[in-house]
């Protein structure tokens, strides 16, 4: 990942000799004054407004440490920390009008830079997608990004995913085919706090 650091010293060509310390906290403060996100560097559009970057809020719900609650309404996912006060909040892009959906379901695998399969339904509505029909293998350019969690019912595989994203701009916003969108990095974070097993609720409201 690029360090807030290195990204500003690279853009500003700066040679100055100061401290670490000063340099840190003049980096710090520049990176907030343009609501930079350093995760999302090198991408179409380098900017995440600061209200969709990762932060520890409190938690008021009944939900048990490690329960994932997607809020659709307001484009943020929530991961219930040990002991169940306070949450780890993303923001999230989420599926366009027809194609959301809310309920339980459980986290029943996880996969890093997994491959990508379009299902029927969505070759039907975009046939050029018939390519990938046998799976798009994973890298930079496949649409669930570096990482996927696949959401269960019942057993079965509900087709839905909370995954990656190598279009980070559409954070925020309603435009999937209802699977949850997150920022690559942000996505790797939650990776290695979910269990498989864990419970997800989808809040349409």
């Amino acid at each position: 990942m690029i360090s807030r650091r290195s990204l500003l010293l690279g853009a500003l060509g700066t040679t100055a000799a100061v401290s670490t310390a000063k340099a840190d906290s003049a980096i710090d403060a520049f990176l907030d004054s343009v609501n930079l996100d350093p995760s999302t560097a090198g991408t179409r559009n380098f900017r995440l407004a600061r209200q969709w970057r990762p932060a520890d809020v409190p938690w008021e719900g009944r939900e048990r440490a490690g329960t994932i609650v997607i809020d659709v309404a307001n484009r943020y996912l929530y991961h219930v920390n040990e002991g169940g006060e306070t949450a780890r909040r993303y923001g999230i892009g989420v599926g366009r009008d027809g194609f959301r959906w809310g309920g339980t379901a459980v986290v029943g695998r996880k996969a890093e830079w997994p491959t990508w399969t379009p299902p029927p339904a969505m070759i039907r509505r975009q046939p050029e997608l018939r390519e990938w029909a046998g799976g798009m293998p994973g890298g930079e350019d496949n649409p669930l990004g570096a990482r996927a969690l696949y959401l269960y019912r019942g057993g079965r595989d509900t087709l839905y995913r909370i995954h990656g994203t190598n279009a980070p701009w559409t954070i925020g916003q309603a435009m999937s085919s209802g699977c949850i969108r997150m920022v690559n990095a942000h996505v790797e974070e939650l990776y290695e706090r979910v269990r498989v097993g864990s419970r997800v609720i989808v809040r349409q409201a």
